[in-house]
């Protein structure tokens, strides 16, 4: 029983602060790497980081959520689509309320304020980073609540092509900032702490999951929802601007299949 508790937080351990990670070492690609990075890679990043994201969405929560509802025959469905759309709803709403800026862009999103442009930079990828930590937290709940249709291994999986996408993403934000005049260090912090929000989205989400066992599978498409917006409404426009964007295309595809056998080959 000991044992099998100590593998149980080291696997929560590893799930909320793996992504955390990734983004971490992405944002350190600033002391090694000069300028900022081109177009054509900023689009293969996105691609790949987008796809990441969608089969995660389909593969690690919305599956799982569809299984655990199979006692309402008919109307399994439900618990998926309700809370997918919450979650849709849920991001839609912070779009509005907070300010942000969308990388190549000077028109700034939500209310109007005072902030500098690097904060609302920084605000923009922790509005995408959220739902990926309530994704990881969420699962991590099904898996400390006994739900069969998730394992050790699959949770892990999810962490890990969340790390591995939040590695660009780190980079992206820093190396930016860096060319556009802020100091190495000061740009990988602003890298750094747009990961922060993930383990405390993961943390959040799983107290709450947690105390509410019966709206797991609610939660579950919730965080697909909210990654399916962030997707649609930020990456996907942005891996697919200018010319030749097949890059994005492609690296969207590669994102796809790596994410997906990972959770199959380690679900």
């Amino acid at each position: 029983m000991l044992e099998s508790g100590v593998i149980m937080s080291s696997v929560v351990f590893k799930g909320i602060f793996l992504p955390l990670l990734g983004t971490t070492l992405g944002s350190a690609c600033v002391f090694f790497m000069k300028g900022a990075l081109s177009k054509k890679l900023e689009r293969a990043l996105l691609g790949f980081a987008a796809g990441v994201m969608i089969a995660a969405s389909v593969w690690s929560l919305i599956i799982p959520a569809i299984n655990q509802s199979e006692g309402m025959g008919f109307f399994s469905f439900v618990p998926a689509v309700a809370g997918f759309w919450i979650g849709v709803i849920f991001l839609l709403a912070l779009d509005r309320l907070i300010p942000h800026l969308h990388m190549n862009t000077e028109s700034p999103e939500g209310p109007k304020c005072s902030l500098k442009k690097t904060s609302m930079l920084v605000l923009a990828v922790v509005l995408h980073n959220l739902p990926e930590g309530m994704a990881v937290g969420v699962v991590l709940a099904s898996l400390i609540a006994g739900n069969p249709d998730i394992t050790a291994a699959s949770a892990i999986a999810l962490a890990t092509g969340i790390a591995i996408q939040n590695f660009p993403e780190g980079s992206i934000i820093s190396m930016p900032l860096a060319a556009g005049g802020e100091k190495k260090f000061k740009s990988f912090l602003y890298g750094f702490l747009s990961g922060v929000v993930e383990p405390i989205g993961a943390i959040l989400t799983m107290i709450f999951a947690g105390l509410i066992t019966p709206i797991l599978p609610y939660m579950l498409t919730f965080a697909a929802g909210a990654m399916v917006f962030v997707v649609v409404e930020e990456l996907i426009p942005e891996m697919s601007e200018g010319e030749h964007s097949d890059i994005g295309t492609i690296m969207f595809m590669v994102g796809f299949t790596i994410m997906m056998a990972l959770d199959v080959a380690l679900g």
